[in-house]
């Protein structure tokens, strides 16, 4: 397999713990209003990673929530200092902007999200991890929902915007904005993007792609929400992440060199 090519593993049903550990380990996820998840995220986290690192960290980057996220994070905080930061954003500023807080707040080579609506588990990261320990190598793993618990709604959007990816930037990513995502270090470090919204991501991995990175992906299992409220669908959500993909795809029509250095450092 050449660099920017794609590869895909299906994954079975169940969750365990992969045959080996990783050193290190930076695992976060962005919390809006999440005070009814946050406790049980933390703590699976707390019993799972164990198993998956070494050397772990956790980092909860709180977007400007209006609930008792803020407080609950930083009491969880005092309580695991050696292991668990938070983030704070005064006000939101997107999904894109709280997971590029996250990667800059990360500190080891190895650096993973998911969501904090606990539509994944942690233990499933140690899918990617197995998948990057791979013959292969790749610089980035890229979870896919195995059977998406979500409404046909945004199951019709994903679609849409899978194909538009793919039409339009040549990405072959099965689930481009799957919030379960493995990423090396290195891969990160020449990377800018200037989404600060849903497209986040989509416009991380097209310049990962174009830059070479090999790219693979994984089946996951995806669970519904049961506490909180979802936001991925609200129209001024999509009508950013719209408006950003089209700004993206008219400066590389324009000037590649120029769209790929356009944004924000991804590392700090």
């Amino acid at each position: 397999m050449t660099q920017g090519e794609v590869s895909t593993k299906a994954g079975t049903t169940g969750s365990a713990a992969p045959a080996t550990k990783v050193a290190e380990l930076s695992f976060f996820f962005p919390a809006h209003n999440e005070e009814a998840n946050l406790e049980a995220l933390v703590e699976e986290a707390l019993a799972t990673l164990p198993l998956l690192a070494d050397k772990y960290e956790i980092i909860a980057v709180d977007d400007g929530s209006k609930d008792r996220t803020p407080a609950m994070a930083d009491e969880l905080a005092s309580r695991h200092p050696e292991v668990f930061r938070v983030v704070h954003h005064p006000t939101n500023l997107g999904y894109g902007a709280a997971l590029r807080s996250g990667f800059r707040a990360s500190r080891y080579d190895l650096i993973a999200f998911i969501d904090g609506d606990r539509q994944f588990k942690v233990i499933d990261v140690g899918r990617l991890t197995e998948r990057m320990a791979a013959a292969d190598s790749p610089d980035v793993v890229v979870g896919y929902r195995l059977k998406r618990a979500d409404p046909p709604i945004r199951r019709w959007y994903a679609r849409i915007y899978r194909l538009a990816n793919r039409i339009f930037f040549g990405v072959q990513v099965r689930d481009i904005d799957c919030a379960c995502k493995l990423f090396k270090r290195p891969a990160l470090e020449p990377i800018t993007v200037s989404s600060g919204g849903a497209f986040f991501t989509a416009e991380l991995l097209i310049k990962l792609r174009f830059e070479g990175r090999r790219i693979a992906q994984v089946g996951v299992p995806h669970y519904s929400r049961t506490a909180g409220s979802p936001t991925g669908a609200k129209p001024s959500v999509v009508f950013r992440a719209v408006h950003d993909f089209w700004s993206l795809r008219f400066r590389l029509w324009v000037s590649r060199s120029d769209g790929m250095c356009r944004g924000e450092k991804m590392l700090g």
